[in-house]
Parts: C-alpha cells; structure tokens; sequence
C-alpha cells in the first residue's frame, strides 16, 4: 500500500506577491502540470532556496517505503524512508477542506507549523485529503 496522497510537478508562477512579510520565509503561487491544481505555499527559504523553477511536489500519509501508518509524526532517520528521495520535507495537519459552490474545485487548506499551503483542483485527485489529516509535504528540484 502506497502512503503517496498526491504527486505532481509545478512550476513558480510568483514569489511573494503580497510583498515581503517575513526574512526567512517566501510565499510561492505555483500551477501544476499534470492536474491543473493552483498551489500557494511557505518556504523557509533560508533552508530551502527556491526562485522561479519547477518542483516535485509529493503529499504523503507516512514516510515508511512499505505504506505503513506512522501515527506519531517522527521516524527512524537510520531506516530507509520516503524523506530520503527529497530535499525539503514538512510534516503538517489539514486544517481547513472547502468545496468551491460555483466550480467543482476543492481547496485544502493545511499548516506545517506556522508554514501554510493551500492546494486547489479537482477533488478526483486529492482523494486522500481530509480535515484533520496530518500528512508529509515533501519537495525536490525538477
């Protein structure tokens, strides 16, 4: 069993385009390119220098290899893990899920301590995305 929620490559469209509200940390607007989903996100970027460029965005249930629950929120750093195949990983709670009454859009909203995302598309392929869900961000350069 996969623990993969959600996978695609998007590409930044801007950085900060309310201005600059913090030293450390960017808000990015991206587009995905295999679903046609909108993604706002915050980067420390000072971690994670990220400009105009595409990335490998993945959102997963745990980051064991085999799928299995990690309930806790942490994981063995000597054992193999999804974490290993990225470059900048997140572990955060969906806070917010609302369905668009004039499209069939779904936005998800979700905070990886204080570090926000809002993904937007269709529901079809968010299928493992619910309120109150905690789930892995993870990101790699494409």
């Amino acid at each position: 069993m996969s623990s993969i929620l959600f996978e695609d490559t998007f590409e930044v469209k801007e950085i900060d385009p309310d201005g600059k509200k913090f030293d450390r940390v960017s808000r990015f607007v991206c587009y995905s390119e295999n679903y046609e989903m909108d993604l706002q996100i915050d980067i420390a970027t000072h971690i994670y220098p990220l400009g105009h460029e595409r990335f490998k965005m993945v959102l997963a249930s745990s980051l064991n290899l085999d799928g299995s629950s990690d309930n806790s929120g942490s994981y063995d750093t000597n054992k193999p893990s999804l974490a290993d195949k990225y470059d900048y990983v997140m572990y955060g709670k969906i806070f917010k899920y609302q369905k668009e009454n004039s499209s069939s859009k779904v936005s998800v909203f979700a905070s990886f301590g204080g570090l926000l995302v809002l993904l937007q598309g269709d529901p079809r392929y968010l299928p493992g995305l619910e309120l109150d869900a905690r789930i892995y961000l993870l990101i790699k350069k494409a």
